[in-house]
């Protein structure tokens, strides 16, 4: 029992060490925000409300797929009672119109990669190409 004191100060090292990031932006007084993506200045509303759509927009994305490809439905009606064509680029990426600025930046900041664009195209590069 003599490594009693060894034992627990390196413990209480090992604990500092792994929350020390959390220690520092408390001490700071900072806090981990995420990027905040370019905004449409053209349009005011969504096909969702906006906390929706920040943290479910990949699910509502995932329902349209599912509507288009297996049931052959192309019409979403939104909370408001207002109809859109189910579309990430038809619908989606005309309000949003750089990808880079809105859709990369938080995927980017997650560290994750949708596979929206293993099927879809950039509406930049199309532009980019055929002008």
């Amino acid at each position: 029992m003599r490594d009693r004191g060894i034992i627990v100060g390196g413990l209480i090292l090992f604990l500092g060490l792994i929350t020390f990031p959390v220690w520092y932006n408390v001490t700071a007084g900072s806090t981990a925000k995420g990027p905040e993506p370019k905004r449409p200045e053209q349009e005011k509303t969504c096909v969702a409300p906006v906390g929706y759509m920040r943290t479910s927009h990949m699910d509502l994305l995932m329902d349209w797929r599912d509507e288009v490809v297996r049931r052959h439905n192309r019409k979403f009606t939104a909370y408001d009672g207002k109809s859109y064509t189910i579309g990430l680029t038809q619908t989606c990426m005309k309000c949003h119109t750089s990808k880079a600025d809105f859709c990369d930046r938080c995927h980017n900041y997650a560290g994750v990669a949708p596979t929206c664009w293993d099927c879809h195209i950039d509406p930049k590069l199309v532009q980019r190409s055929t002008g």
